[in-house]
């Protein structure tokens, strides 16, 4: 038998401590990669993947679903699982693990009738990670017997889904049964541990009660609190295919009746979830980048530091991107200007149209006015002169010389009408000002024909107030109907005439002394309907006010807004003239 070299020995010993090291290693891998995330699908078709790197799940992605277990080499079950999607999620998800509080009725027979269960899911608020800084919930259930019932049983189980792992704390659990006649409750069962801590063990099982189910060894007593610490029932189920339950013994189950009223208390805290892996659904995702995270933790909710993560993306769609929009407001910024540059040119074009156009008929209208005054005008002035130079002849007859003075008559009217054709034809009188001038010269003179006192209270008047012919024509006409009515129909000794021009409101008002009229007898009267009709047919108004032996007042209202300067005339002397604000006494 020979003897083994140092250098074997160091050899042999290098070798073991390789085999030590990758085993160790082997079992951290298995521990790291205990989880792995299986597939992805979108709207029912799988997305391409490859572990470990990004997937793209589309545009508009709808009911995406991520596929996720236990890794194939994995050497145990997670104990408990949670994924949650970063960027889309606000806490993790689990699966739908729950335990439950059961109020158990049993017949004579020891039969089971029915239960009462109170389940409990996920976390409590207020739960920490520690059974010494976690939060009680208080709570309490009134419930009545059912028929036929003559015993009850109280469960505290693990008993849901199979893959339901955690830890549920019940303490201070009281179950009473309400008085009929309004006395004190009366205490049918309540918790075992009303003695101090240090006087019990923690693997001693209560008096009077029992652990069960498939695991009874889950079923435990736990220390809850601190300063000082309690004792309190505890399922602390590990084991994804067994549970275990807590339940008062049988043979000491307290006695009911069919219809009793009983009020059940008790304090809890609780984290709950499942080792098994359902599926993660999300109805839809926002353009954006994920992470996809899956991790196991402890029975009480603390990671193990077991985890896999999947990067996933929505791709943003081309309209949904800043440059799109970018060119698109651009684009429509660069149309905007084409639009309104090609809208202001044919406004422009337009506007010149129309000015040319009206300049070629101001032009044609002084032509007419010209032509009325330098040839029709003169000519009748001709007339007028040599039938007043005939009337001179003494040798003519009574009869002839009543005929010419007749033809001398029409021919001075004829010219006094052609002048105010003239007036209104010219569009050199298309202002304002113009109108008012031409009405005062006309009230002047009506009423030095007829004798009759004028007083005229013309305010300023701006001379840049454009206004149409057919507007001079009919507001003219109008106001020397008012007079004309007054001259002949009024007899009156003294007219008032206004003129004012504010916030682009002309009011021409007409006032006399006269006899006056009872309005219903005379608005049937031509006079009347001409002047309201002139006025409506430019979109002013006319107003008459009168009553027997108190005179007549006419209102003239017209709105121009054709408003552009405001000027006043002045005599050279530096005195308002008539059409600026001053008043003047016509006497005759």
């Amino acid at each position: 038998m020979s003897s083994w070299s140092s250098t074997e020995y160091l050899f042999i010993f290098a070798l073991w401590l390789a085999l030590s090291f990758a085993t160790v290693g082997n079992l951290e891998a298995a521990e790291t990669n205990l989880l792995e995330i299986r597939a992805v699908e979108v709207n029912g078709q799988a997305a391409h993947f490859n572990p470990g790197k990004e997937v793209n799940l589309g545009p508009f992605p709808r009911n995406i679903v991520f596929l996720f277990g236990t890794a194939p080499n994995a050497f145990r079950v997670p104990l408990r699982v949670q994924c949650k999607l970063d960027g889309f999620d606000n806490a993790w998800r689990e699966g739908g693990g729950e335990m439950n509080l059961i109020i158990r009725y049993l017949n004579e027979a020891g039969d089971r009738l029915g239960d009462r269960s109170f389940t409990v899911q996920r976390e409590i608020p207020g739960w920490s990670g520690t059974l010494e800084t976690s939060t009680l919930t208080h709570r309490r259930e009134t419930l009545t017997v059912p028929p036929n019932a003559s015993r009850l049983m109280l469960v505290i189980s693990s008993a849901g889904p199979a893959s339901t792992t955690g830890i549920y704390v019940v303490d201070d659990l009281i179950v009473s049964r309400l008085s009929t006649t309004g006395g004190k409750p009366e205490v049918l069962l309540r918790s075992p541990f009303d003695q101090p801590l240090g006087e019990r063990s923690d693997s001693q099982t209560p008096t009077g009660w029992e652990r069960d189910g498939i695991r009874p060894s889950m079923a435990k007593t736990v220390s809850i609190g601190q300063d000082p610490k309690n004792k309190a029932f505890a399922i602390l189920d590990d084991d994804p295919s067994g549970h275990a339950e807590w339940h008062n013994a049988r043979a000491l189950a307290p006695s009911v009746s069919p219809n009793d009223r009983l009020v059940v208390e008790w304090n809890e805290m609780y984290s709950i979830g499942e080792s098994g892996s359902p599926p993660a659904i999300y109805d839809a995702l926002p353009p954006g980048h994920y992470s996809f995270r899956v991790q196991e933790t402890t029975l009480f909710g603390e990671p193990t530091g077991a985890e896999v993560t999947l990067t996933v993306r929505v791709p943003v769609v081309f309209w949904e991107t800043a440059w799109f929009w970018a060119l698109l407001a651009a684009v429509g910024v660069g149309s905007g200007a084409l639009v309104f540059r090609y809208l202001a040119q044919r406004k422009l074009q337009q506007t010149m149209l129309r000015f040319h156009q009206q300049q070629e008929l101001e032009r044609e209208r002084l032509r007419i006015a010209q032509d009325i005054h330098d040839d029709l005008g003169s000519r009748v002035t001709q007339i007028s002169l040599v039938s007043a130079m005939a009337l001179n002849d003494s040798a003519l007859s009574d009869k002839l010389r009543a005929q010419l003075e007749s033809v001398s008559t029409m021919s001075r009217d004829l010219v006094s009408a052609l002048y105010e054709t003239v007036w209104a034809v010219n569009p050199e009188n298309d202002n304002l000002d113009a109108m008012v001038n031409y009405l005062c010269e006309k009230f002047n003179e009506l009423c030095l024909q007829a004798q009759l006192r004028c007083r005229l209270n013309i305010s300023p008047t701006p001379k840049n107030v454009e206004i149409s012919s057919r507007i001079r024509h009919q507001v003219s006409l109008a106001a020397k109907e008012a007079m004309n009515n007054v001259i002949k129909h009024a007899r009156a000794t003294q007219v008032n005439v206004e003129v004012t021009f504010n916030d682009s409101m002309l009011a021409i008002t007409i006032q006399d002394n006269g006899g006056g009229f009872e309005l219903a007898a005379a608005s049937s009267g031509n006079g009347l309907i001409n002047m309201k009709r002139r006025m409506a047919d430019v979109g002013g108004a006319c107003l008459v006010e009168s009553c027997p032996g108190r005179g007549t007042t006419v209102h003239l209202r017209l709105v121009i807004e054709s408003l552009h300067s405001i000027s006043f005339a002045h005599h050279p002397n530096g005195a308002p003239s008539i059409q600026a604000g001053s008043e003047s006494d016509v006497v005759h």
